[in-house]
């Protein structure tokens, strides 16, 4: 009790705030003081909060300037640099369908779209799986490869390239189906010059030479982990008979090394025989992956089948499976899936020029050639089209290694090749034109849907790691 005395009597203003409080309610504690004291306390109030008024009033006007200043100098821009009216109609046409993007590149969190896999209909199991035998009844013909080219130039100026230097007119030439010698990657130079690059060691070739069926991916420029395939999901048989081939280059290998995946004697990583790559033919690595990616027909010129997927992908399927269903049950040649979102060319280069996929002017210029040679817009309404989607998603992609297959794996490298490395840009084309041109010779591709290909791989996101932006 005597702390508590003490207290009231060090701070005689609590006791009088109290009592006044009391007073408001009815009950007096000591009259007119206490009455004096609550007008006092009123005042100080009253002041403080006028004080926060005028400074809220004052901020919300600062707001109100800016914010007029932002939309009128907004408004002149766009009167400035307007848009025609139905060009404009039309970009609002094509954005429609298209997942809201947000300005950092990516899709905001609440508007993305989730994909899920859906069901294949795989055999159980490998044994006594037989290739059947009207599968290969094909159109057939003879395909060379340039395998080198002489100084077309009085000068020095003539520099070798790995896709070599086809004019127009022999690109033309080289979508009619009939016995040709075309160009296909791996050209070289005259005699003293240097390699133009993807160079790799003779026993890694010889090996290569011996596969009769291929899983294929490729790390370069230390872009991906590596992922190994799942080893319990694939048949004994398909371990002894399938060659699993992961591309990489130096930069790679030594990354993942450090991080504990170093090859063992035999040259492996878990099912991965890893072969190494010699002098990259592209600064872009982009670029210098679509060659594993569509020339699997010259890297394993033996071979009757091969399976692409990219590196952020893991194998959680059967090749021989894969082969099964997709190519033989489906009598097809080439077998690749469609976007899961977009299924026109023209939404693909809004999306890659909104995302800085690549440098705007070389895709125009891309885009506009295609446009001038027939590529349309893909009609959804249209029962007669002959791909049910123009925009692949080219990460998975099955094929048997006939004459129309390699004919259109070195066409599409070659649009890649002669412009940007987007390969979703020039696939329709590619396609379009191949059939247009040969109207009486069909080549049977198979386009699966996307949920499929998810039920085949287990999807990661690449590794982040800075690179320089693609260049034209």
């Amino acid at each position: 009790m005597a702390l508590y005395r003490n207290n009231g009597d060090l701070f005689p203003e609590r006791r009088s705030i109290i009592d006044a409080v009391f007073n408001f309610l009815g009950k007096s504690v000591h009259g007119s003081r206490v009455f004096r004291r609550g007008r006092r306390l009123g005042r100080i109030t009253k002041h403080r909060l006028s004080r926060w008024v005028f400074l809220l009033t004052a901020l919300f006007s600062i707001y109100l300037t800016v914010y007029g200043l932002k939309m009128f100098f907004q408004a002149k821009m766009e009167s400035r640099f307007s848009i025609p009216h139905n060009l404009q109609e039309e970009r609002n046409l094509h954005l429609k369908e298209n997942i809201l993007v947000s300005d950092d590149g990516k899709t905001p969190k609440s508007k993305r779209r989730k994909h899920f896999p859906c069901e294949v209909g795989f055999l159980e199991s490998v044994d006594g799986l037989v290739e059947p035998k009207s599968y290969m009844n094909f159109t057939w013909f003879s395909l060379e490869y340039v395998d080198h080219e002489e100084k077309t130039f009085k000068t020095d100026l003539f520099e070798p390239r790995f896709g070599g230097h086809q004019t127009l007119e022999e690109r033309e030439k080289t979508f009619y189906v009939k016995n040709q010698t075309l160009h296909c990657g791996f050209v070289k130079g005259p005699p003293g010059y240097p390699s133009t690059g993807f160079d790799l060691n003779e026993k890694d070739k010889a090996y290569m030479f011996t596969c009769k069926v291929v899983v294929s991916s490729c790390i370069f420029g230390s872009s991906d982990f590596l992922r190994r395939p799942t080893s319990r999901l694939i048949s004994h048989y398909s371990k002894d008979n399938v060659c699993f081939v992961m591309f990489l280059d130096d930069q790679t290998l030594s990354k993942l090394s450090l991080e504990g995946n170093s090859p063992d004697d035999r040259g492996y990583i878990g099912l991965w025989k890893i072969v190494i790559v010699k002098n990259l033919p592209y600064e872009d690595m982009r670029r210098t992956g679509k060659v594993p990616k569509f020339l699997s027909h010259r890297l394993f010129p033996n071979s009757r089948y091969s399976i692409w997927l990219d590196s952020k992908m893991r194998l959680n399927s059967d090749p021989m499976l894969i082969i099964e269903y997709f190519l033989w049950r489906r009598k097809a040649e080439y077998a690749i899936s469609n976007h899961y979102d977009r299924h026109c060319v023209w939404e693909e280069v809004l999306q890659n020029k909104r995302l800085n996929k690549y440098n705007h002017t070389a895709i125009d210029e891309q885009f506009h050639f295609y446009q001038s040679d027939g590529l349309t817009k893909f009609d959804t309404s249209n029962p007669n089209n002959l791909l049910p989607s123009h925009v692949p998603e080219g990460s998975f992609i099955v094929r048997a290694h006939t004459p129309m297959s390699n004919l259109f794996s070195c066409l599409w490298f070659n649009e890649v090749d002669r412009f940007t490395s987007r390969d979703q840009l020039s696939f329709a084309y590619t396609y379009l034109k191949f059939r247009r041109t040969n109207p009486e010779r069909p080549f049977h591709l198979y386009m699966f849907k996307d949920c499929e290909r998810r039920a085949l791989v287990k999807l990661f996101r690449h590794r982040a790691v800075p690179s320089p932006p693609d260049t034209a």
